[in-house]
């Protein structure tokens, strides 16, 4: 199985819109002007650190606390404000996932930051058609359900299903410590992982998941689907996996296709 690289590779720093925010027939809206203004207090301040509150940005900027509301409600979806309490503080940095074929415990250690998985249910169920052909097994043979919450320095940031074979893995329910690192398990078990491919798309949480994970059922989620092989291309797991679009960012290394 690959791993992070040793030294990975910088990521680019985020870009600033070219006329950010000014459409072409003229002037940003007044909730965007301030949302800029606002930003740029954020940059001065550190992670944690209080606003002032919504009555002192609209009488510093001469506008009416709705329009300050609405400017603050985009910065908390997009991660930049965070609330502590009944406050508004200053966002910490995202976490940037890489797509590799490494774990999630694997990757978010690397950051610097402690990583933890907070089990939901480990159950048996019958595969569906779908989830049946992607395991490359029979409808209704049965595949071990494993769903737990993903933790970074003990924040709740996602929701987590893999789905296995049971047939493959029998002894998964009885061996497996759902606090650890699968692909650890499965590496002590002798299985290699080759590849796999993943598709991502943004999501609005359910209300089971808004409820697990603790968040706003308006927050954007990234929302991954894989399958990941062995070197002889059988199917190893299924995994949906649902990140807080407010703590993630994900990178990938790029070459030219052939």
């Amino acid at each position: 199985m690959s791993s992070l690289p040793t030294d990975p590779m910088p990521s680019p720093p985020p870009l600033a819109a070219v006329r950010a925010g000014v459409p072409e027939h003229g002037e940003p809206p007044k909730y965007y002007q301030v949302k800029q203004k606002i930003d740029a207090v954020l940059e001065e301040l550190g992670p944690g650190t209080p606003l002032p509150t919504e009555r002192v940005f609209a009488d510093r900027f001469g506008v009416s606390r709705m329009t300050v509301r609405q400017a603050i409600r985009e910065l908390r979806l997009e991660g930049r404000v965070q609330r502590s309490g009944r406050s508004s503080v200053a966002g910490r940095p995202k976490l940037v996932q890489p797509l590799t074929l490494a774990s999630y415990t694997e990757g978010v250690r690397r950051q610097g930051h402690r990583p933890g998985r907070r089990l939901v249910v480990l159950e048996q169920l019958p595969a569906t058609a779908a989830l049946a052909a992607a395991l490359q097994i029979a409808p209704g043979a049965p595949v071990f359900h494993l769903e737990r919450l993903l933790l970074a320095d003990d924040e709740q940031v996602g929701l987590e299903s893999t789905y296995l074979s049971a047939a493959r893995f029998p002894d998964l329910g009885d061996e497996f410590d759902p606090a650890t690192s699968l692909y650890a398990y499965l590496r002590t078990h002798g299985v290699a992982l080759a590849d796999a491919d993943e598709r991502i798309e943004t999501v609005l949480a359910s209300p089971r998941e808004v409820q697990l994970i603790g968040t706003s059922p308006a927050l954007p989620m990234l929302l991954l689907n894989r399958i990941t092989r062995d070197p002889a291309g059988r199917p190893v797991e299924c995994v949906r996996s649902l990140y807080r679009g407010d703590r993630f960012s994900f990178t990938a290394h790029l070459t030219e296709g052939r």
